[in-house]
């Protein structure tokens, strides 16, 4: 039986960057990997200044920035082709950072191998088939050579949103009612501004697009619909060209599109927020997606990963008993998760709810926040810290 401090059941953001953070420090970390090389699908590949600020906490910024990073200064929302925001985030967040941009699977494959060089034993190819909790957890792996276990103080869970780790560790999730969805493609030649990330909203329709430029000429790009809005699932080749149409029928200038070509897939995934309250139990935690899964219309999620992997490795490193950084874990994440989800769900009322209430709200509200940004939530780019009580509520709602 080989024996561990931790194990990561996962080698992604999550997994990568909790595995280089305790091996630096001397703990003696497996990370379990199944995928031999990472590949392109669609997820986030955007992180908002405060997520920007935790991979620099954690020593992640710059390698990813000297290799794929690109910072977008900008901010601008845009209603009906014509702008009611345009913010300076370097001028206006805390950390003086804007939205931090990278090709997903490269900034995969460079935190595994910040992790490696740390010191964590990476194995990759391999297939976790049980995870048993106790006071020493177990983890059964399929490996190459044959089927073996191995034996941890804490086994992590960071293996996504269909997390199997989440299932044999006996975590009940939690999910919100489905209300939106979200599709995205890469894209090489979009001729949007390259120092913004660029929303468009169509109130009262529902539905929404975003552009987040690459270093390298390439965009990720997103439309977001409400389940109400008449919009089918937008998937594969055949969906691409009502992709495009739909993104300039709500604003998106044609000329972004002209030259663009798509280099990853095109597909569609549920945007409802999925939870698991207190993600720590006899010796397993989890982490990023396996813990909580925003809705990615909003751009949280790479951030609260980072998060997630800051807060249980200060945990860890603040107290031996790690039954108990388990527990302080898992109630610190359940605090700035509920903020983040609260202020997700609001930005979801203001801009994408359907209905005569719903019309009513952004009569009072747009017109408010086009003149006094300052009335907008600000969790998304500052951080849980942001204010997010009722008060800030009633400014956002133009109810004060």
């Amino acid at each position: 039986m080989e024996r561990y401090d931790i194990v990561t059941v996962g080698g992604g953001l999550g997994g990568a960057a909790l595995a280089k953070g305790m091996a630096e420090r001397g703990a003696r970390v497996l990370v379990l990997e199944r995928e031999t090389e990472f590949k392109d699908r669609v997820r986030g590949e955007a992180l908002a200044a405060w997520g920007a600020a935790e991979a620099k906490t954690l020593g992640l910024y710059d390698l990813v920035d000297a290799d794929c990073g690109h910072m977008l200064r900008y901010w601008a929302i845009y209603v009906g082709g014509m702008p009611i925001l345009r913010r300076d985030l370097f001028t206006t967040t805390p950390q003086g950072d804007g939205w931090f941009t990278f090709y997903h699977p490269r900034m995969q494959t460079l935190v595994l191998q910040a992790a490696s060089a740390a010191g964590a034993e990476v194995r990759r190819g391999e297939r976790v088939r049980g995870v048993v909790p106790g006071a020493r957890p177990r983890v059964a792996v399929e490996g190459r050579n044959g089927a073996y276990e191995v034996e941890a103080r804490l086994v992590v869970g960071v293996d996504g949103r269909a997390s199997m780790v989440r299932q044999w560790a006996g975590f009940a999730a939690r999910n919100d009612p489905a209300k939106l969805l979200f599709a995205g493609v890469l894209f090489d030649r979009v001729a949007a501004p390259v120092d913004e990330f660029y929303h468009v909203v169509a109130p009262g329709r529902g539905l929404t697009a975003l552009i987040f430029p690459q270093h390298d000429g390439h965009a990720r790009t997103y439309f977001g619909f409400h389940l109400g809005a008449g919009v089918e699932r937008l998937q594969g080749a055949a969906g691409m060209s009502r992709y495009r149409a739909l993104s300039h029928e709500i604003g998106v200038p044609e000329e972004f599109y002209a030259d663009a070509k798509p280099i990853g897939p095109l597909s569609t995934f549920d945007g409802a927020d999925s939870w698991v309250e207190h993600p720590y139990r006899d010796g397993v935690a989890l982490v990023g997606d396996a813990a909580s899964t925003s809705d990615p219309t909003w751009g949280q999620g790479m951030s609260l990963t980072l998060r997630d992997a800051r807060v249980l490795r200060d945990a860890l490193l603040a107290d031996d008993d790690w039954d108990h950084a388990g527990h302080a874990y898992a109630a610190e994440h359940d605090r700035y998760y509920a903020i983040v989800r609260r202020a997700d769900g609001w930005y979801a009322d203001l801009f994408m709810e359907l209905g005569p209430v719903a019309d009513e709200r952004r009569a009072r509200a747009l017109p408010l926040l086009a003149a006094d940004s300052s009335r907008a939530i600000d969790v998304g780019m500052a951080g849980p810290e942001a204010p997010c009580d009722e008060a800030a509520r009633q400014r956002f709602f133009g109810e004060a």
